[in-house]
């Protein structure tokens, strides 16, 4: 499939801010099948000069400094995607270091009581791939879809407790449940294609790699209770959502920060 996605957000401030910095995870990922075939990014103020780098986790990493007073950013990322009819994951073993990351807790995946009884209760499988697929389908069996339910902030303990979330919450859960039981699994950002949101009705979207000896990694989607399909668009991945926010910045001066962002998918 081929799939457009335009991502644009915008930053208002209450009064003017200065030296403000600004990083982008948005540049969708090659590998695993996929192959973004061409990205363009718009500023607002216009002719601002964007780096870029790859960070740790080998995600595209764009980065710009707005030194001049301002009230108002926009961003804009346009990028048309070919994706795999399924994700395929790479064959090679982590080393010993990614499987480290990929193993420890971290602050939204925490190895708490509640995380590790829930892990221990549904991952009754013998392989990484059957306790992993186990752990996906209870979470989405389990958990409620309510956007209200919680923030960007909330840990996997705390969606357990409540029994609800978003696909941050969901895969949160997933990572601190895999990781307990052992099997190493990475948190994934990017994008679902949904054909009924038309417009600027989409949304970035949260799922799980999870590592098995023998199968490799193996992408997860805890909301949905399915494998990563064609309609997904992989950004980057990391230990949880703090490696992996769409945008990243601090800036200078006492105002008020607000944040919107439109998201739409379009199949080519």
């Amino acid at each position: 499939m081929i799939l457009r996605v335009e991502h644009t957000t915008e930053f208002g401030y209450d009064a003017p801010i200065a030296e403000a910095y600004t990083e982008l995870r948005l540049r969708p990922l090659e590998g695993g099948g996929q192959h973004c075939s061409s990205f363009r990014l718009r500023t607002e103020p216009v002719g601002l000069r964007v780096r870029e780098y790859t960070d740790y986790f080998g995600n595209d990493v764009l980065h710009f400094d707005v030194l001049e007073s301002h009230d108002r950013l926009s961003v804009t990322a346009v990028s048309e995607v070919v994706t795999p009819p399924a994700f395929l994951g790479a064959r090679d073993e982590p080393t010993p270091l990614e499987l480290y990351d990929y193993l420890e807790p971290t602050d939204y995946a925490p190895f708490s009581e509640s995380v590790a009884a829930f892990a221990a209760r549904h991952a009754s499988g013998t392989g990484g791939r059957e306790r992993a697929l186990e752990l996906m389908s209870a979470i989405s069996a389990e958990l409620v879809y309510d956007p209200a339910a919680t923030d960007v902030q909330t840990r996997a303990d705390e969606v357990l407790s409540l029994g609800r979330g978003v696909c941050q919450d969901f895969s949160h859960v997933l990572l601190a449940a895999c990781r307990c039981a052992g099997i190493p699994a990475r948190y994934v950002s990017g994008y679902l294609y949904d054909p009924k949101l038309l417009g600027d009705n989409a949304a970035s979207h949260a799922w799980v790699d999870v590592w098995d000896a023998g199968k490799g990694w193996l992408a997860l989607d805890p909301t949905h209770d399915r494998e990563q399909s064609e309609s997904y668009v992989r950004v980057a991945v990391g230990r949880d959502y703090g490696d992996v926010p769409p945008t990243r910045g601090t800036y200078k001066g006492q105002a008020n920060e607000t944040l919107s962002v439109r998201v739409g998918l379009q199949a080519l």
